[in-house]
């Protein structure tokens, strides 16, 4: 498929995916690579990461990582496009991460899949993977081959794949170009990260990008489905809300000890209690503070190298040429070698600008040191809350059974237990 020509960036949402071969060495040439292409969501796989090691990029991240070393999946989404979590259903060989995000005005489910060469497919992962009513957006390093999507040629595992596709009306689509490089130069080149859709409004339109440094070339998939996106909302600063004007706000708003005697009487106080919170906090909180030094660009010098290697890797990708493959290997290990040598110049220069005394170096201290802890769905009564905006319901009649209908309760303990805490 060759990707159309996007005229209304803001409009049209553009995804990619990747096999990263390992992401965190490749930090600096995918954050390039997504700002560059426009890219609104990136499907990875490959990651390499675990449970203990960050990832960090100014953008929103969710991860799905191994137990053990290799594989891993991820999506990136681009800061105010509107999305949440789905939880998925045990898979047995397939990895997968799945978001939620809404084209065209209607919600769609969107994976980023990898299975290993060495695993099976199987007809229950799949289904795992498609199962509902909502339309369905799969990409990923499948390794799963066939001359219908580009392939060189035709495996065992595609008549699986093409079975289920048949039968719930999928589609299947490839890149009109190979977009692997095998490191071995005995393999050939082929198509192995694919994307299927289910149930989708519009087609898609995919493209080889010679962008990264990878076995794997990232593909661009661009929709003609509009996304529902939002202005990110301002942060409020927490380290520095001064608490007592917080408590000044809360006691002036909130009345002592009110008689409570009936069930509105208690809604209508938790309703003020509430508001009065918020107020306080959003009185005594500033906002987020603005990046003071934006992040810096890769040096034009490092950026014009990685095109020369992109261009000679794609000239051996046709000809095959030993000659041009031993540049090819060459221009990589520079650009390599000069990225990690501007890496280690930003972090010098970064670690010179801390000072003990105004606690910066604490601070970085414990952003280095610092593990992700990502907030899984709520599952009261075994049913799964992945959206906010259905949490307040059952959390509200979780608390209603906390408290007895006659109960009377005194604010000003709970005022002095929050002043407290």
């Amino acid at each position: 498929m060759i990707a159309r020509a996007r005229t209304e960036r803001a409009k049209l949402l553009r995804l990619a995916c990747w096999n990263a071969d390992g992401v965190r060495s490749r930090k600096l040439e995918l954050e390039h690579f997504l700002n560059q292409h426009g890219v609104d969501i990136c499907l990875l796989s490959e990651t390499f990461l675990n449970k203990v090691q960050a990832f960090g990029l100014p953008i929103v991240c969710h991860r799905t990582d191994r137990q053990i070393a290799g594989g891993g999946t991820a999506i990136l989404v681009r800061r105010g496009i509107a999305h949440h979590s789905v939880p998925i259903p045990v898979l047995t060989h397939l990895e997968a991460t799945a978001i939620q995000v809404t084209m065209a005005g209607k919600p769609v489910k969107i994976l980023a899949a990898y299975l290993s060469p060495s695993r099976p497919l199987i007809g229950a992962d799949l289904s795992a993977c498609f199962g509902g009513r909502m339309p369905v957006l799969i990409a990923g390093d499948l390794n799963t081959k066939h001359v219908d999507w580009n392939s060189r040629l035709s495996t065992k595992r595609e008549k699986l794949l093409r079975d289920h596709a048949d039968v719930n009306s999928c589609l299947i689509y490839g890149t009109d170009t190979p977009h692997t490089n095998p490191y071995n130069p005995l393999l050939t080149p082929d198509v192995l990260d694919i994307v299927i859709t289910k149930n989708l409004t519009s087609p898609v339109y995919l493209t080889s990008c010679s962008a990264v440094s990878s076995d794997h070339l990232p593909v661009l998939i661009d929709t003609m489905c509009r996304s529902s996106s939002q202005h990110p909302p301002d942060r409020p600063y927490f380290r520095r809300t001064d608490w007592a004007n917080f408590q000044t706000h809360l006691e002036d708003q909130i009345p002592l000890d009110p008689e409570l005697h009936d069930g509105m009487a208690i809604d209508t106080c938790v309703d003020n209690f509430s508001g009065a919170v918020l107020k306080a906090l959003a009185a005594s909180t500033p906002k987020s503070r603005p990046r003071a030094y934006p992040r810096p660009p890769i040096p034009a010098a490092i950026q014009d190298e990685m095109r020369l290697k992109n261009r000679m890797r794609n000239q051996w990708q046709v000809i095959r040429d030993p000659t041009l493959r031993a540049k090819v290997n060459r221009l990589q290990k520079s650009v390599t070698r000069w990225l990690n040598e501007w890496m280690n110049e930003q972090w010098s220069a970064t670690l010179e600008t801390l000072d003990p005394e105004e606690q910066s170096l604490w601070r970085m201290a414990k952003r280095v040191i610092r593990v992700p802890t990502p907030s899984p769905p709520w599952s009261p009564r075994g049913n799964s809350l992945s959206q906010t905006l259905r949490k307040p319901k059952p959390l509200l009649t979780l608390w209603r059974l906390g408290f007895s209908r006659w109960s009377t309760i005194r604010f000003r303990q709970v005022l002095r237990w929050l002043t407290w805490c």
